[in-house]
């Protein structure tokens, strides 16, 4: 990254966080569109879970070409690959695949497979599978705005954050549908005509209350 470059992003996202309070009370669709608007790079996460679909078309709709990461842990369901495969097609996402380096056949076969929520080693494997490839998107892609799609309703340390936070590597995460609940993302995929998984299973959480760590990175890996 070039030192202008570098100074540009820097000062966006500054701005963004210096104005955080702003985005309260704002609609989904404007939170977008001022973040895109101070962004140099901005990057849109997704693991294709249910609703996941809402975040993804309301940011391809102002930015049809940001990178789209997901992090396919090898450990999805095959409803999951479809689900992908479809709404990549139908968005024609810019879709950024990242991988565990270990493989889950290779891990199954050697590692004695998924480590259970309990066992000491379940930890490990959630560095292994989920957190390593997502700081090599970071690392690789480089964005100053991180867009996600967390909710205040989800966990006890989502609630934390707000609208607008700092994120790892630099970076600035912005969650357009913060104040949303699930009905809301609901009406948002009939009101669009958009697909949902229903057959989703995410092996580093287990729990749906539970962090896997991805949020917690603004503190650093």
């Amino acid at each position: 990254m070039s030192n202008r470059l570098a100074l540009n992003t820097a000062t966006g996202a500054e701005t963004l966080y210096a104005t955080a309070d702003h985005f309260h009370g704002l609609e989904p669709q404007d939170i977008v569109a001022r973040a895109l608007s101070q962004a140099v790079a901005p990057l849109l996460s997704t693991n294709f879970r249910p609703r996941s679909a809402a975040l993804l078309h309301l940011v391809t709709r102002l930015a049809p070409d940001i990178p789209v990461v997901w992090v396919d842990t090898g450990y999805n369901t095959p409803a999951t690959y479809r689900f992908a495969e479809a709404l990549t097609r139908r968005l024609k996402l810019n879709l950024q695949i990242y991988t565990p380096r270990v493989t889950s056949a290779r891990r199954a076969a050697v590692m004695d497979g998924v480590p259970s929520l309990d066992h000491p080693q379940h930890g490990a494997f959630t560095q292994e599978v989920k957190l390593e490839p997502f700081a090599r998107a970071l690392q690789e892609l480089a964005p100053d705005v991180w867009l996600t799609g967390i909710r205040a309703e989800q966990t006890d340390f989502r609630r934390t954050l707000g609208v607008v936070s700092r994120g790892p590597h630099g970076t600035l995460r912005v969650a357009p549908f913060f104040a949303w609940h699930v009905v809301d993302l609901e009406d948002y995929l009939y009101e669009h005509n958009l697909p949902d998984n229903d057959d989703y299973v995410d092996p580093t959480k287990v729990l749906d209350e539970r962090e896997c760590g991805l949020q917690n990175l603004g503190a650093g890996i």
